[in-house]
């Protein structure tokens, strides 16, 4: 497992908590080319991206190679207040995973 990959920012606001999150990945596609080498690099990107709002499952958004390196992430989710918990999951095509919770501010 990647550790620290995942950082969560998660504001309520008017009934609704505003999430936003960054991923530290590679994100290669398969497609380029070592510039020393010649050789292409190997497909290495996430396939899934997950939340979880107090345990529950609110939102799953699955990924291919046309995202880019370092991804963002911002969402809404209608309901939830200040001290709810807030986590955010990926898994990547070799295996990989992170994870990490985040207060509701």
């Amino acid at each position: 497992m990647a550790s620290n990959t995942v950082k969560i920012k998660a504001k309520a606001a008017g009934g609704r908590i505003e999430v936003k999150t960054l991923i530290k990945h590679v994100m290669e596609t398969g497609l380029r080319k070592d510039k020393k080498t010649g050789e292409k690099i190997p497909a290495h990107f996430i396939k899934e991206v997950s939340c979880e709002h107090n345990g529950k499952p609110v939102m799953v958004a699955n990924w291919g190679v046309a995202i880019s390196k370092n991804p963002y992430l911002s969402f809404n989710i209608l309901g939830g207040t200040k001290g709810d918990t807030i986590k955010i999951s990926w898994v990547d095509n070799k295996g990989e995973s992170d994870s990490a919770v985040e207060k509701v501010k």
